[in-house]
């Protein structure tokens, strides 16, 4: 993967998706255009981390390279270096794969 000439501020995390399975569990092929966009990626980069109440920085929970789970409708889709990547809070991620 080239390098990523960019990185979020604050509690910000970019995500690239991961693709789906192309079959079901029972075989079925899913075709393209009735394939939901996968709520499974991994994160590329992290920014340094969100300020508490007293100013501290509190440093996020995921780093690049975990996989991870996050909701339908999170982020905001972007297109660097030729990727289509993600951005979003570190609070819209719901878990750690693996």
């Amino acid at each position: 993967m080239a390098q990523l000439n960019f990185r979020p501020l604050h509690d910000r995390v970019v995500v690239r998706r991961v693709e789906s399975e192309e079959k079901t569990s029972g075989g079925i092929i899913i075709p393209d255009t009735a394939k939901e966009k996968p709520q499974e990626g991994e994160v590329v980069a992290v920014g340094s981390g969100a300020r508490d109440e007293s100013g501290k920085l509190v440093a996020l929970d995921v780093k690049a390279g975990d996989r991870v789970l996050f909701g339908k409708w999170s982020g905001t889709e972007v297109k660097l270096n030729g990727q289509d990547l993600l951005i979003m809070k570190e609070s819209d991620i719901m878990g750690i794969i693996g």
